[in-house]
C-alpha cells in the first residue's frame, strides 16, 4: 500500500505501518481534535515504538514513496 493509500486510513483513526521498518516501531497514528490551554492543536503523527513510547513523527522522503504500508490491528 502506498502512502498516497494509507494517509486516508489514518485519518479514519487506524494504525499504520511499513513492512520495511526493522520491527521496532509498531505503528503510526494521526493525532486530531486535540486542545492545549484552550487553544486548537494543528494535527500531528505520532510512531508506536517496542518500548511502549510514543514520539512525534513525520514521514521521510523514503516513507512517503514507499509501497510496503499496511493497516494494523
Amino acid at each position: 500500500m502506498t502512502f498516497e493509500a494509507i494517509l486516508p486510513e489514518l485519518k479514519a483513526g487506524k494504525r499504520g505501518v511499513r513492512t520495511g521498518w526493522e520491527g521496532t516501531e509498531l505503528f503510526v497514528v494521526l493525532v486530531k481534535d486535540q486542545k492545549h490551554e484552550g487553544e486548537i492543536v494543528n494535527p500531528y503523527f505520532l510512531i508506536k515504538t517496542e518500548d511502549e513510547a510514543y514520539s512525534l513523527w513525520s514521514p521521510t522522503d523514503c516513507d512517503i514513496l514507499a509501497d510496503d504500508w499496511q493497516v494494523v490491528a
